[in-house]
């Protein structure tokens, strides 16, 4: 809503006015557009590096529960799982949860212990981490 406010004793809007039609001077469009790229130029960053902690943080989550989860099998079995799928079947986990920087749950890289059983698992992502270490090695 706009106010109307008198000059020189005449009632007059607060829109500018040529030939009888209000607008924008091309400065004020100019300073409006130039706030807006200010603006979105330091969001866009920022959203980016949300986005990749929130990666990181569900992959340090999968990789604790998978973790937690052969801990759990050994202890109760005396020996590692063969394959990933054996915590399921098992009812040690529910499913093998999605690497979120891989997209899959197929690309888990597996280390296996002696005896031939998988004892840890890692991100088969090439990516490299904010603390700079890649994922592959967390």
């Amino acid at each position: 809503m706009t106010v109307p406010f008198i000059t020189h004793g005449k009632l007059r809007g607060t829109g500018r006015q040529v030939n009888g039609v209000s607008g924008f001077t091309l400065i004020e469009l100019l300073t409006v557009i130039t706030i807006i790229a200010i603006l979105a130029s330091i969001a866009i960053p920022m959203y980016r590096n949300s986005v990749t902690r929130a990666k990181e943080a569900a992959l340090l989550e999968n990789l604790y529960q998978m973790r937690d989860a052969l801990d759990k099998y050994y202890a109760d079995n005396g020996e590692y799982p063969m394959t990933l799928f054996s915590l399921i079947e098992k009812k040690y986990t529910r499913k093998i949860p999605v690497d979120p920087f891989t997209g899959s749950s197929d690309t888990w890289v597996v280390e296996y212990a002696e005896d031939g059983g998988i004892f840890d698992v890692r991100s088969g992502s090439d990516g490299v981490g904010r603390d700079g270490i890649p994922y592959s090695e967390w």
